[in-house]
């Protein structure tokens, strides 16, 4: 990690903000912590991948714990409801059967959330019949209470699931449209006869489900506030299979060695923005001596007006100047070189110290291997490191061409939901107790749907380590990024404003450093100097390769960067990947 003279540098990835919202959203989404476990816990042959401006062990860390603690509510509250069984017998069916109707409708409203999938409709529909059963119970239970004559007896002669089965027999035989207003009627008698019982499930049910929201909300004051998130060695701790995990992960995560899968060799940084590449003929200047360059030497030329970036501009006070706060100042430098991690026989067979660096990167910066490559890695974390822009550098000589890739990705902030953890918590804190009280009342009934979906879930996992197979297979390439799998889907003005800003600054170094190292070789500079602002601006074609990062179709510059396959560009098999879309809305 590199600074500024006056020792101005990026926050350590262990405490940044973002790294912090992620570990709040293992407990605010159980579907992206199970696919955090997923990647990092349970398939341990794969190579984690690089985690820009966050530590995915903290994510890990937190994602485990948070599983634990649900687990264990879970269970209280499906103990609770096998107490309800225990005690009400057949009229334990009529209390199930709106607590899933409410399950189902609670899952399809987070699909929809989250996907942008599911209908209102046909939750809503499930809503009002959950609703209704539970009014009519509501209403026996009641009556039970102020009537001493049960009225079960005349209806149905006893409260056995035979006489029930025998009676709602009889009703589909003569008329089974009855049997949807039966059963609520059904269940308003069984409400009268178990009344007392009724009223003792549900406090119990009410008060777990109380207390789960507060331990949620305790959890983000407490050990994920920002006061105590800079103490990560105050972090959730497990077992030996998750320090196994843990090592792996800050063996692999921030080193320069990267080992990636062919078809995702970007994963981690996010969503490629405009990628392009230039091929220019070297020419010699007339007059002058035109001396050999080498990747190296192009590089070292590059690296210089990057660093450059990091000074504020002259004049001024010089006070004025050490409070400047743009993150230019905190620009990251460094080299990289790229493994494929198809072959290997598991994921401790690749050495990532510095001394394996060197000696990769001696080989690799010259050779424009097509499985290993050397890039030039520039990041710049902006907004508390939500918005990380990280550029990829890649220049070869070979045959009197001299060939220059460049690949900026960008990875999006996380998701609005996680942003929000702090205000959901101490809302849920500073809140009256009659408002927590009723909260958990209307959650009491879907309780049920979702502590069995958490139960087996997480009986997933330990059946997933014992039968898979993950610790014997063959190494392979991170599949997904914890990061970008939280990542939210476009960009505000500002956001986009800064973004366009950074990439266009480090693209028009880079330029200038490439011109520079040709003039002073002896090279004719202008047709380079002439087509790089042309590519730039999106002239240039890359080809599309199927789930690669650069298979993409530019960028929207109302307010979202796309990620999709474009079919009015192709031409011979090639897609344009620097058109951008200038209609903003």
């Amino acid at each position: 990690m590199s600074g500024t003279p006056d020792g101005r540098a990026p926050v350590d990835p262990v405490a940044t903000e973002a790294g912090r919202l992620l570990c709040a959203g293992a407990y605010l989404d159980p579907a992206y912590r199970d696919r955090v476990i997923e990647e990092l816990y349970v398939h341990e042959e794969r190579f984690p991948a690089p985690s820009y401006g966050f530590d995915a062990g903290r994510v890990l860390g937190h994602a485990l714990r948070a599983l634990r603690t649900e687990v264990a509510w879970s269970a209280a509250i499906v103990a609770v409801w096998g107490l309800g069984f225990l005690l009400t017998r057949t009229f334990f069916l009529f209390l199930l059967v709106p607590a899933l109707l409410l399950s189902g409708a609670g899952r399809i409203k987070k699909r929809r959330e989250r996907t942008g999938r599911g209908g209102r409709v046909f939750e809503w529909i499930l809503r009002a019949c959950a609703a209704y059963l539970l009014g009519r119970i509501l209403w026996g239970v009641l009556r039970g209470f102020f009537s001493d004559d049960a009225g079960f007896e005349g209806f149905l002669g006893s409260p056995d699931l035979s006489y029930l089965g025998d009676y709602l027999g009889h009703v589909l035989e003569t008329n089974p449209l009855m049997i949807f207003v039966e059963v609520p009627r059904i269940g308003q008698y069984y409400g009268e006869v178990y009344s007392w019982t009724v009223v003792l499930i549900a406090v119990l049910v009410t008060v777990l489900v109380y207390f789960q929201r507060g331990h949620f909300a305790q959890t983000i004051n407490s050990s994920l506030s920002r006061a105590h998130y800079a103490d990560w060695e105050a972090d959730p701790v497990g077992g030996p299979r998750f320090h196994r995990a843990q090592d792996r992960i800050l063996r692999m995560q921030h080193a320069q060695v990267v080992l990636y899968d062919i078809d995702n060799p970007f994963c981690g940084a996010g969503q490629a923005r405009l990628p392009w590449q230039l091929t220019v003929e070297l020419r010699p200047r007339a007059g002058e001596e035109a001396r050999s360059l080498d990747n190296a030497g192009i590089i070292e030329r590059i690296r210089p007006r990057l660093e450059a970036l990091r000074v504020p501009s002259p004049g001024g006070p010089e006070r004025a100047g050490a409070s400047v706060l743009d993150r230019l100042r905190e620009l990251v430098i460094d080299e990289c070189v790229f493994l494929p991690a198809a072959g290997l026989p598991d994921v401790d067979a690749v050495d990532v110290s510095d001394e394996a660096f060197a000696e990769h990167r001696a080989a690799a910066v010259e050779e424009g291997g097509e499985r290993r490559r050397h890039f030039l890695r520039v990041r710049i974390g902006g907004w508390d490191e939500n918005l990380v822009i990280t550029v990829f550098i890649r220049v070869h000589t070979q045959g009197g061409m001299l060939m220059l890739e460049v690949a900026p990705h960008v990875l999006l902030p996380v998701r609005p939901d996680f942003q929000r953890a702090d205000d959901i918590a101490r809302r849920h804190r500073r809140n009256t107790p009659l408002a927590k009280v009723l909260l958990a009342l209307s959650n009491a009934p879907g309780s049920l749907g979702v502590a069995l979906a958490t139960l087996g879930g997480a009986c997933r996992v330990p059946w997933r380590l014992a039968t898979a197979g993950h610790g014997v297979a063959y190494a392979a390439g991170p599949a997904a990024s914890v990061r970008e799998l939280a990542s939210q889907r476009d960009l505000s003005l500002f956001q986009l404003m800064d973004m366009d800003r950074y990439v266009k600054t480090i693209q028009e170094r880079i330029v200038g450093g490439v011109t520079q190292a040709l003039h002073d070789a002896g090279w004719h500079t202008e047709e380079f100097a002439e087509r790089a602002v042309n590519v730039a601006e999106g002239g240039v074609f890359i080809q599309s390769v199927s789930n690669s990062a650069f298979g993409i179709n530019g960028v929207s510059h109302n307010s979202t960067v796309n990620q999709g396959s474009d079919t009015s560009d192709r031409k011979d098999g090639r897609v344009r990947a620097g058109k951008e879309s200038r209609s903003g809305h």
